[in-house]
């Protein structure tokens, strides 16, 4: 933090506590109030002239008056025994309750008083007794209670209970605090809304202190750690945490070190009081900071992360997360904040709830889809890139966006398909594929013999088990049934290829392979039964059929014949003896000028 934002920072401190003295009415409600009995109207209490009706309006009342210097009308907000009830008693007692509050004693900021007539009935306390802040006497810390001793069928009246009144009506004390001590007379002579004027000049020293020492705290604190870690700068994610602490601390300890020193050097408490809803606003400010700061080093770790696993699609879900978290950062730091300086904003929180309802039902698919492309990159089913079937729509993946994703068809043609509907469909990603399936199913002519079909078996098997491009686990060849008009041969094997159009390639070469066999098996392929032909050939070559014959014979008296599976010395001996590319291709010659 250089020095120059130092500055800001305090200017900007500073202006806030300028403005939160000039006396506002902060108490306005955020909407009007709604009626939530409709078909019974509440009863009307009527007006009490001190403002009596509500703790908070008695603590109110209490210190105005009190900066009103009229300590008759402060009277009136204590339960006094007869005894205290002449005026000189009077003006002592609330005299007194001034003077201890002033050395040390503590009031609950008003925000956190209740302003209902019943108070708060869910603390520890009695019914109808509210605490409302401390205050020492003799070494000994009192609670200052309120009490409403009305009956349940009258209007509340809320006065600070007896046992408070008659422990402060005992003390009788001259010290004066240390602040007015130091004062010069000018100064504590002339007053500005009941304060002498020498307490809000102390305030802005208060400031300055406060503020200076929370900065050399903080600036000692880096600078020791820095020198203990001289690396960190090197590691930014170590420093950036450091950079995103730095403000909030600040603020926080300038906070605290104010509110220390002016309970400490006696500050008048009608000015603390009016500092006391600043100072848990700073508060608030403080940690919004925090959590916005949060939001801006999260989201650019995270997509730096994503650009280098090249996930670009993931950044701009993430960009609007970092939005929304900001936008929810603003809305909900704001109305902690009008809490905090007194609003109502009870009726505001209705009225958000009502319109977050709204806002939701209105733009359901529109949450939808976002929800789904959240899935999409969280899961990542598909990428940019790869070639998929969504349904019966295949295409390669150009975008996928916020709202839909695109898909580039075969025919050129573009396929924009919601994100939410994308995320509950079957999604098949040909991109991802290891291997290519090799399972075809040959049908033979019914006149072939049974040796011909172990030939054909054999052969077959000796191919995928040879053919250096065809992973042989498994590798099966199998007999599996007739039909009508023809013998049923299945294949299932595995292609390595490194893409679907080398293993087309591959494809087309086991096919010529297969057909080869076939022919040297002296038998063809069948025809469908319902064709009817007329053979213009020799039909089936009887050379032929007597050499497979032979040649099955020999394998049977040799017990060589390797069905219905193959040795593994077999297979060994088999691998990579079928020429690839085969005979003849443009692929070899290239291959062989290579090396040459």
């Amino acid at each position: 933090m250089t020095k120059k934002d130092s500055h800001r920072h305090f200017f900007c401190l500073a202006t806030i506590i300028v403005l939160w003295c000039l006396p506002l009415n902060l108490h306005a409600q955020l909407l009007p109030g709604v009626d939530t009995e409709s078909t019974e109207k509440a009863p009307v209490v009527p007006e009490d002239s001190l403002g009596r009706r509500t703790p908070r309006g008695t603590v109110e009342g209490f210190f105005k008056a009190v900066a009103d210097e009229n300590y008759i009308r402060a009277s009136r907000y204590l339960q006094l025994k007869r005894a205290y009830r002449k005026t000189k008693q009077r003006e002592r007692i609330v005299k007194n309750f001034k003077l201890l509050l002033d050395k040390g004693g503590n009031i609950t900021a008003y925000s956190f008083i209740s302003n209902k007539n019943t108070g708060y009935a869910d603390d520890d306390l009695p019914t109808a007794t509210d605490k409302v802040g401390t205050v020492t006497i003799n070494g000994e810390t009192i609670n200052l209670l309120l009490e409403n001793n009305e009956p349940d069928d009258t209007p509340a009246v809320w006065l600070f209970s007896l046992e408070t009144v008659n422990a402060i009506a005992a003390v009788n004390t001259d010290d004066i605090t240390l602040l007015d001590n130091i004062l010069p007379d000018y100064f504590k002579s002339r007053t500005l809304w009941g304060v002498p004027l020498g307490h809000w000049l102390a305030v802005v020293v208060f400031i300055l202190v406060s503020y200076l020492l929370a900065w050399i705290i903080i600036y000692a604190l880096s600078f020791i750690v820095l020198s203990i870690w001289k690396k960190l700068k090197e590691q930014s994610k170590t420093y950036n945490v450091i950079n995103i602490l730095d403000l909030p601390l600040r603020l926080y300890l300038a906070v605290w070190f104010f509110v220390a020193i002016s309970q400490q050097a006696g500050l008048s408490i009608i000015v603390r009081q009016r500092f006391s809803s600043l100072t848990v606003t700073i508060g608030i400010v403080a940690f919004l900071i925090l959590l916005w700061r949060l939001s801006d080093t999260v989201s650019n770790y995270v997509g730096d992360k994503m650009t280098l696993r090249k996930r670009i699609s993931a950044i701009s879900v993430i960009l609007f997360l970092r939005r929304s978290a900001k936008v929810a950062i603003v809305i909900f730091g704001t109305i902690a904040i009008l809490g905090a300086i007194g609003v109502d904003v009870t009726t505001g929180l209705a009225a958000l709830g009502i319109g977050g309802i709204a806002l939701a039902l209105g733009a359901q698919k529109t949450m939808e889809n976002f929800v789904g492309s959240v899935t999409l990159i969280a899961d990542q089913p598909i990428r940019v890139g790869d070639f998929c079937r969504i349904g019966d729509i295949k295409g390669t993946v150009e975008s996928i966006g916020m709202r839909s994703t695109r898909l580039r068809t075969s025919a050129r043609t573009v396929v924009t398909i919601p994100n939410g509907d994308l995320s509950a469909s079957r999604i098949e990603n040909f991109a991802h594929r290891d291997r290519y399936l090799f399972n075809h199913t040959f049908e033979f002519r019914m006149e072939t013999s049974p040796d011909q079909i172990r030939y054909l078996l054999v052969e077959f098997r000796s191919l995928l088990y040879a053919h250096p491009c065809i992973n042989p686990d498994p590798a099966k060849v199998r007999f599996v049934g007739f039909t009508d008009s023809a013998i049923k041969i299945e294949f299932f094997a595995y292609i390595e290829a490194i893409s679907l159009d080398a293993s087309q390639e591959i494809q087309e070469d086991l096919l010529l392979h297969i057909m080869d066999i076939t022919t040297a098996a002296g038998t063809d392929f069948a025809y469908p039964s319902q064709t009817l032909y007329f053979a213009k050939d020799n039909g089936l070559s009887n050379e032929k059929v007597q050499q497979t014959t032979e040649t099955v014979r020999q394998w049977k008296e040799a017990n060589d014949m390797q069905l219905p599976s193959f040795s593994d010395e077999r297979i060994e001996n088999l691998k990579g003896t079928v020429p690839y590319p085969p005979e003849g291709s443009v692929l070899k010659k290239n291959g062989e000028e290579e090396k040459e």
